[in-house]
């Protein structure tokens, strides 16, 4: 049976990819996640936040107490020769490339374009083989338009391409006007891929204490709908490649993820809670299932459900919403 998929210009083993997560983090979950079949790794995300603390603390240390003397300021070299923190960031990259023989995607987290973003070439520099762009952004303001959104996003994507050799993927919320169209104008800022969809985690209020708390829930399968949905509509419609995140737990998931139009799938949650291995049942299964049903390979599969290619296409549409609602008893 052959697993092997195209993404991103990567041939990979198998459409199965450690999404970023705590497990992504340790040179020995990462070993163990290549042994269990991964087919590739999404390193944790290093928020731009994070940069920008790093850099404004590295930029009063060399500069403190030089206003006293004129002549110090001399001593000092502009400040973009230096590198901005997360070093250990940079570290965990080197040790990955030279520790796996399956393609490590860096991540970064954040909204604006800015000096944060030379970050992306040093994780090229270290080695990353790609770089996922995890888009993150909650406007708070009324003033703010969606279309500024859009276009905050857009000039992010085009910034850092620009920088770099290595493929960008981005990593988009669900909660686009109109998706289709962001993610044409995503392909033609650059993006090699799209992943749908970022999990926006969502704070909790305590009774207790009277405070807002942060929230952290696993995935489940039933986060998997939303994204089938917007595969299937996407396939067909865009060069960049397209993969699932949130929902991945079965091999009844991965093959979904494909029959859409994915060419990777992204878990996350089912590795936290089942551990590693959890990846090696999840391929054997879908191996099983394929031989079931007469598949050979999965690009045989790719894309035979989707929007463009099932015989009712309204079954994506609102047809789709009336038929569900009808059918309730």
């Amino acid at each position: 049976m052959d697993l092997a998929s195209l993404y991103m210009g990567f041939r990979l083993r198998n459409p199965l990819i450690a999404a970023s997560s705590p497990l992504t983090g340790e040179m020995d979950s990462l070993r163990r996640l290549e042994d269990a079949g991964l087919s590739a790794v999404v390193l944790p995300s290093l928020f731009e936040e994070q940069i920008e603390i790093e850099n404004n603390r590295l930029d009063e240390n060399l500069l403190r107490g030089t206003e006293s003397f004129a002549e110090a300021l001399s001593y000092f070299p502009p400040l973009d020769l230096y590198r901005f923190g997360g070093e250990d960031y940079l570290d965990l990259i080197r040790k990955a490339k030279e520790a796996l023989r399956i393609p490590v995607i860096g991540s970064l987290n954040g909204v604006s374009t800015g000096g944060w973003i030379h970050f992306a070439v040093e994780m090229q520099d270290a080695g990353a083989d790609a770089l996922e762009l995890n888009v993150y952004f909650i406007p708070t303001d009324t003033a703010v338009l969606s279309g500024t959104v859009e276009q905050m996003t857009l000039k992010l994507v085009r910034d850092i391409q620009s920088r770099l050799r290595i493929p960008v993927a981005v990593k988009l919320s669900p909660y686009f006007t109109a998706l289709p169209n962001m993610v044409r104008r995503l392909d033609q800022a650059g993006a090699r891929a799209v992943v749908l969809f970022n999990r926006f985690y969502q704070p909790d209020l305590d009774l207790e204490s009277m405070s807002v708390v942060p929230g952290l829930k696993l995935s489940t399968s039933d986060e998997l709908r939303p994204r089938l949905r917007w595969i299937s509509i996407l396939y067909g419609q865009t060069d960049a490649d397209l993969a699932v995140t949130g929902g991945v737990h079965t091999a009844g998931d991965i093959a979904k993820c494909i029959l859409a139009g994915a060419s990777a799938a992204m878990v996350a949650s089912a590795l936290l809670t089942g551990g590693p291995t959890r990846a090696s049942v999840m391929l054997r299964e879908l191996g099983e299932w394929m031989e079931s049903k007469g598949f050979q390979s999965v690009g045989e599969m790719k894309g035979i459900l989707s929007h463009r290619s099932i015989s009712e296409p309204a079954a994506y549409e609102r047809a789709n919403y009336m038929k569900v609602l009808g059918s309730y008893s």
